[in-house]
């Protein structure tokens, strides 16, 4: 299975990069085709200028700036986002991602106001995620990212097709048990995906 892997962490020695290689070797330990995107090194411009929402709509003139991401999303069979939430989000980087890629044309078709999802070719889905704050902070704020993924997303990819959500919160007091314990998890997750 090809296996487009999001990651959008900028720090290269961060906990966030280490879970994003776990992530990666795992899945090609476990035979897939792995495409590691990693928005920062890639250079991914997250800004939807004025440019890009005048086309927005206009397909395929839409794709004319990220028409590579937009391939990679079409020829992936499994969906990976490994990011760290900032502040109850998605970083900017990644959040520019589906702002710029996730199209008309590309992640969906919009005909007289009718929206129909077109990543139905998409048959699995996790999510890896770190936050500083704690899981009850999370809850009481509606935990946006998990919403996103097990909701949003899952609802453009394949029907019924299983997401996995893997967090690892409150980063703030994390210990290298906690982390470890993590990162292993993870690759176990990766290698039956």
């Amino acid at each position: 299975m090809r296996v487009l892997v999001l990651h959008s962490h900028p720090q290269e020695h961060s906990f966030g990069r280490a879970l994003y290689r776990k992530t990666c070797e795992s899945l090609a330990k476990a035979g897939h085709e792995v495409d590691g995107c990693n928005l920062y090194e890639e250079g991914f411009d997250p800004v939807l200028s004025a440019r890009d929402r005048d086309i927005y709509h206009t397909v395929p003139d839409n794709r004319e700036l990220v028409d590579n991401y937009c391939e990679r999303l079409l020829a992936a069979e499994g969906l990976v986002i490994c990011t760290p939430v900032w502040n109850f989000g998605f970083p900017a980087m990644l959040k520019g991602y589906f702002d710029r890629v996730w199209l008309p044309g590309v992640s969906f078709h919009l005909e007289d106001g009718t929206l129909t999802p077109t990543l139905r070719h998409i048959r699995k889905m996790a999510a890896v995620m770190t936050y500083g704050g704690s899981r009850w902070r999370a809850f009481l704020v509606g935990d946006p990212p998990r919403k996103v993924v097990n909701r949003v997303i899952r609802a453009q990819i394949k029907i019924g097709a299983p997401v996995k959500y893997l967090a690892h919160y409150d980063m703030n007091n994390c210990t290298p048990a906690s982390t470890g314990a993590f990162l292993e998890k993870v690759g176990k997750e990766m290698e039956r995906f």
